[in-house]
């Protein structure tokens, strides 16, 4: 192991029961490089990330870190030779302050054992200066900062650890374009402070912008190591999904002509808190409209509202021109609407249960509340239909669907309401933290949903996914709508200027 290796991995083999997450895997980090882990769900690089920072231990393989054999590897082992996980959910706890975040397990103590909070302030500071947030109160609670700032406390308490290898796992799926250049401006500072990171992200023009290598996974094998100044997107996608790539998604069936066809919802004047403010548009029949706007500008709270998910102050809701409480969710699936939250894990999933109870959970409320009761056969032939229809990977539907990748459990939230067979379907990030291959499969089911004449909504951050998929989109700023624009107008520069108020429509 050469002086300039920081990490080395040798023939590191995971098993899970009936699986081989990792298979061989041997591979050298080198020292003060951001070295990128690409691949698609499943194929293996949470798994490595969570084995070299302690939280896995290998099936098979040797790990080196400085030199060293590492015989046995654990959290807190991790955290004393200077690794650090940041994972894509962040651990920071919202009611504590983000210097007792920082030093949560650790607090600075005086010579009597009491709590020395001048100290634990001050090292903040100096620390939250590091990673550009040098204006900020340590004092603050961690509750009151945006996500982007809660993203960089999570580095400055990796660096009070004095971490040498950081490991970032997804960390700007829930950032806005800008927010994101600033996490990228400060990996810059630490890699020039010689701070080695290890950088997941699904967001391929990122990688290509930030990394030096460019390591590529399939099936828990390691297929390649690109140099990054050598590699286009292209490459990287071909490696990944083992087949040359023809490129981005795009429909065959935009709407352009609105005169003949029915209006399937109506929302007018509807206000959410301080977040939604007199928000009206109309949603066709077949329709893919899509609701874009920068973090904060009130595109979910828009979703839940009309869902009866949460509370609005005011505002019409009229479905195929007749008008609705919409004050539940029971309501909402009454007249048949569905909803695809954005966090699938806390929203839309249950984890402990197989694939076939998350598919088929809502055909069995409903089966029930009609004393239908002997229901185990026909649930199982619902789910392995969906599980053929839409392409999930499972080993059967009996598994537990937190054993499944994010693309794979995504599709089998949107399962769950395809088997309700919604006329009015909400889309809320439906491809976040999900791969390049996966994410086509879900455009095409979307694609096809539309073509049946499935009326549907979709936030997504993505500029492209909108400019893509959508037919029509209305943008947001603040919570107000800016402009409305049909498909043959759309640009990402016309786009952003809507969602930032730089002209109004």
């Amino acid at each position: 192991m050469g002086d300039n290796v920081i990490y080395s991995m040798k023939n590191i083999t995971k098993k899970f029961p009936g699986v081989t997450a990792l298979d061989s895997v041997s591979m050298d980090i080198q020292r003060g490089e951001i070295l990128a882990i690409v691949g698609e769900n499943g194929a293996g690089k949470s798994t490595l990330m969570n084995i070299l920072s302690g939280s896995y231990e290998s099936t098979e393989g040797t790990l080196e870190y400085n030199g060293k054999t590492v015989d046995h590897m654990d959290p807190i082992m991790a955290q004393k030779m200077g690794i650090a996980m940041i994972h894509q959910e962040l651990s920071l706890s919202n009611a504590l302050s983000i210097a007792e975040n920082i030093f949560l397990g650790r607090l600075p103590k005086n010579a009597w054992g009491m709590i020395n909070t001048q100290k634990m302030y001050e090292d903040s500071r100096a620390l939250l200066k590091e990673v550009g947030l040098e204006h900020i109160d340590p004092r603050t609670l961690v509750r009151d900062i945006n996500v982007s700032q809660q993203q960089q406390v999570e580095i400055a308490k990796a660096l009070s650890l004095d971490a040498k290898l950081l490991i970032l796992d997804e960390p700007t799926s829930s950032l806005t374009p800008k927010e994101a250049d600033i996490l990228h401006e400060i990996m810059f500072q630490l890699q020039k402070k010689g701070i080695t990171m290890l950088y997941i992200s699904h967001k391929l023009d990122e990688i290509i912008k930030i990394s030096n290598r460019i390591a590529v996974f399939r099936d828990g094998q390691l297929i390649t190591i690109l140099q990054t100044e050598a590699t286009k997107i292209d490459d990287m996608v071909s490696a990944m999904v083992g087949r040359e790539y023809a490129g981005g998604f795009a429909r065959d069936n935009y709407k352009t002509e609105y005169s003949e066809d029915d209006v399937v919802l109506e929302v007018e004047n509807l206000c959410v808190g301080n977040k939604v403010k007199n928000v009206s548009f109309k949603l066709y029949r077949g329709e893919l409209l899509g609701i874009a706007g920068l973090v904060g500008s009130g595109r979910s709270e828009i979703l839940q509202a009309v869902f009866g998910a949460d509370k609005r102050q005011s505002g019409t809701i009229k479905i195929k021109g007749k008008t609705v409480p919409m004050n539940y969710t029971t309501e909402a699936i009454a007249n048949k609407m569905a909803l695809v939250p954005e966090g699938r894990k806390l929203q839309s999933l249950f984890l402990k249960f197989s694939v076939e109870q998350n598919i088929s959970i809502v055909f069995l409320k409903k089966a029930l509340n009609k004393l239908r009761l002997n229901l185990g056969k026909k649930e199982r032939v619902i789910a392995e239909n969906y599980v053929d229809k839409l392409k999930i990977k499972t080993p059967g539907i009996e598994q537990k669907i937190v054993n499944l990748s994010g693309g794979n459990q995504q599709k089998a939230v949107i399962a769950r309401w395809l088997v309700d067979r919604p006329d009015i379907l909400f889309l809320d990030e439906p491809t976040q933290g999900i791969d390049v291959g996966a994410k086509n499969e879900i455009y095409d089911i979307i694609s096809e949903l539309s073509k049946e004449g499935t009326s549907i909504i979709m936030v997504s951050s993505e500029m492209q996914e909108n400019i893509n998929l959508c037919d029509r989109i209305i943008t947001l700023y603040e919570g107000s709508v800016t402009g409305e624009i049909m498909h043959k107008e759309f640009s990402e520069e016309g786009l952003m200027s809507y969602m930032s108020q730089a002209k109004e429509a």
